[in-house]
């Protein structure tokens, strides 16, 4: 009577333990995922590229764009209040006063610049970096106010000449006062609301001297400003950092064999 026991108990034995075995049994190796193989693994944010009307460009010329187009807009007597209305209106508060100072208060804002900078206030940029800054916005304003003057040779208000349409001094003063404010807004507002009120005085007093209508001096302050803002955004050296090139470059004195020394450099290119 103990056989049949014992041998269930054995067959019992044997089915767990083949269970065991089975239940030990290691499933072949899934194949590689490689949906993700592209995936960024350092977690690095990835590059979000700004709608094209919330871009630098964009930015620098919206005043520009506002000035200029309402220079055009009220050229040759156009608008709802006209050159000639502004120019009546100007003479009856200054109908004898006369002045050459618009001649000297255009650069009144690089004697700003130059005062403000002398006196310990660190600018934006490095002075090699702002004069080339200063250089190619009176190449891009000369060329774009005496283009323009070319084109439409509008008369001015005393009948001198036909280079009326826009003013080139007040596009110089408010060149000069938008490198101002570039350089210094860091620091105070104050440096560059200064240079604009001088540049809105040289502005007033070329219609005061009968020398330019209203849309010529509001179209010279959008080529000014235009001016300098293109000079920024076109300017590809960085502020107070070596030339890409020069990164990574390292000089060795070197002793040669037969008694000579030179120098060598080791360049790593950097990214």
């Amino acid at each position: 009577m103990a056989t049949p026991f014992r041998f269930v108990w054995l067959l019992a034995g044997s089915l767990s333990m083949s269970s065991a075995a089975l239940g030990q049994v290691t499933p072949p190796a899934a194949a590689p995922d490689t949906t993700h193989k592209f995936e960024n693994p350092a977690g690095v944010p990835a590059v979000v590229k700004k709608p094209w009307y919330r871009g630098k460009l964009v930015k620098a010329t919206i005043v520009p764009a506002v000035l200029i187009g309402y220079g055009a807009y009220t050229f040759n007597g156009g608008g709802f209040y006209t050159n000639q209305q502004a120019n009546r209106d100007i003479h009856r508060l200054f109908p004898t006063y006369r002045t050459h100072l618009d001649n000297v208060l255009i650069f009144a804002p690089y004697a700003e610049l130059g005062l403000v900078a002398l006196a310990g206030v660190e600018s934006r940029n490095d002075r090699l970096n702002t004069l080339l800054v200063i250089g190619k916005s009176e190449l891009i304003m000369l060329a774009s106010v005496y283009a323009v003057k070319a084109l439409t040779r509008e008369e001015r208000p005393d009948g001198s000449d036909n280079l009326s349409f826009p003013s080139g001094h007040t596009a110089q003063a408010f060149l000069a006062a938008s490198i101002v404010h570039n350089e210094f807004r860091d620091k105070s507002q104050w440096y560059g609301i200064g240079a604009y009120t001088i540049a809105t005085g040289v502005g007033a007093l070329r219609m005061i001297n009968t020398k330019h209508w209203q849309s010529d001096v509001v179209a010279g302050a959008g080529f000014g400003i235009l001016s300098a803002h293109l000079a920024y955004l076109s300017h590809r050296n960085r502020w107070g950092r070596k030339p890409r090139i020069l990164n990574g470059t390292s000089w060795t004195p070197t002793v040669y064999p037969g008694g000579g020394m030179g120098l060598g450099m080791t360049w790593h290119p950097t990214n």
